[in-house]
């Protein structure tokens, strides 16, 4: 593979902005796919801004979507119309567009009949993927489609947007805005060479517990105790003291069984009940379950960013990266690490100058689970 090309623009009409992103990437070559994210400014024009890049640079295959903020080397949009777009070039018959998985067919039976041939000759090792974030039953979905890829391994996102009644389109190849769409993606033979790696944006506090009794998404008691009342040891008496102001800075976070990078999942806390001591979380648990408290940390979070970094560096051994996918959590971007694209500056400033672009996410995609507040960084060598 020759080194990708990308372009990236902010304009008040798609056309425009279309225009600047093809102006950069250049003559198109040998690329065949291409990697697409729109601000949801322009959620309605999708189909035209798709349907040009197809026309413009004549490469059938595209992969993307929407979201309220998108990003490419060095830059971020967040709440402006914008468009970035990347294209590569793969070894013939080295990748896979896959266009519907659906919550009807929980048994991916479609998946398998359209796409089994092929990933059974050519057995996928990487997959990138987009999804719809209203549905309930992704986790499993996720984790289904990585058993039909034979354990490939999955990264990706949940489309964002700012409108409640986005359909969340997704582009694979089409665009695809059914209802009962909820994973779409392209899959990659083992001729193509990533490097992936996951960094998280929060910091433990307090020690590990034990769920010992819960109601499907609410936390009845931990360690044997109200569970409200350990929550309230670990987070300190400033929190304590105004249980409302743990919004948006104190996540309950759920160890990766059997993970020896002491991997966790970050999931919001919905509801504290003092009257009766209870808490209710963004995912359904039960006892026996091991469960930690996290804090919001822009310190923690850059400097978990830097060492995730870090290690790809090493691990490119001075090779530059082809191209890259990052895929952030909305909670980081401007939110998080400050304005003036400090994230992206933050990666451009370890690894260097090379073509890279993605979106903020409403859930992220790593290893067949959803996470939340992490930041997915995927290099193509």
């Amino acid at each position: 593979m020759s080194q990708f090309k990308y372009g990236h623009a902010n304009a008040l009409n798609w056309e425009e902005a279309a225009l600047n992103c093809l102006k950069q990437i250049g003559k198109i070559k040998n690329e065949n796919l291409g990697f697409l994210y729109i601000t949801d400014h322009f959620e309605d024009e999708i189909n035209q801004i798709t349907y040009f890049f197809q026309q413009e640079t004549g490469i059938s295959n595209w992969v993307g979507t929407i979201a309220i903020g998108i990003c490419a080397t060095g830059q971020e949009y967040f709440n402006v119309p914008a468009i970035v777009a990347m294209v590569g070039e793969f070894p013939e018959g080295s990748f896979k567009v896959f266009t519907r998985v659906n919550e009807e067919d929980q048994s991916l039976e479609k998946f398998v009949l359209e796409h089994q041939s092929w990933v059974d000759s050519k057995i996928p090792l990487f997959g990138i993927v987009h999804a719809n974030p209203r549905n309930s039953e992704l986790p499993e979905m996720i984790v289904q489609l990585g058993e039909n890829l034979g354990d490939g391994f999955l990264v990706g996102g949940l489309t964002s947007s700012h409108n409640q009644q986005s359909l969340h389109p997704q582009i694979a190849n089409e665009v695809l805005v059914d209802d009962d769409l909820d994973i779409s993606g392209v899959i990659f033979s083992s001729a193509v060479t990533v490097s992936t790696r996951l960094t998280q944006g929060c910091s433990i506090i307090g020690k590990r517990h034990e769920i010992t009794e819960a109601d499907r998404n609410i936390l009845v008691r931990i360690d044997n105790l109200p569970a409200l009342q350990v929550f309230k040891e670990d987070i300190g008496e400033e929190f304590s003291k105004d249980l409302q102001s743990v919004a948006g800075q104190i996540f309950t976070a759920l160890p990766i069984q059997g993970s020896d990078m002491g991997d966790y999942m970050v999931r919001n806390i919905i509801a504290l009940d003092p009257e009766h001591q209870l808490m209710a979380i963004g995912d359904f648990v039960s006892a026996g379950t091991p469960i930690l408290f996290a804090k919001r940390d822009v310190r923690s979070a850059k400097e978990d960013l830097i060492r995730i970094l870090n290690s790809l560096k090493h691990d490119l051994r001075g090779q530059k990266p082809k191209g890259g996918v990052y895929i952030s959590c909305l909670g980081r971007g401007e939110s998080l690490f400050g304005k003036d694209s400090q994230e992206m500056k933050l990666i451009q400033e370890v690894l260097g100058d090379f073509p890279l672009v993605g979106f903020f996410a409403n859930g992220e995609i790593s290893h067949q689970r959803l996470y939340g507040y992490t930041g997915i960084l995927t290099l193509f060598v």
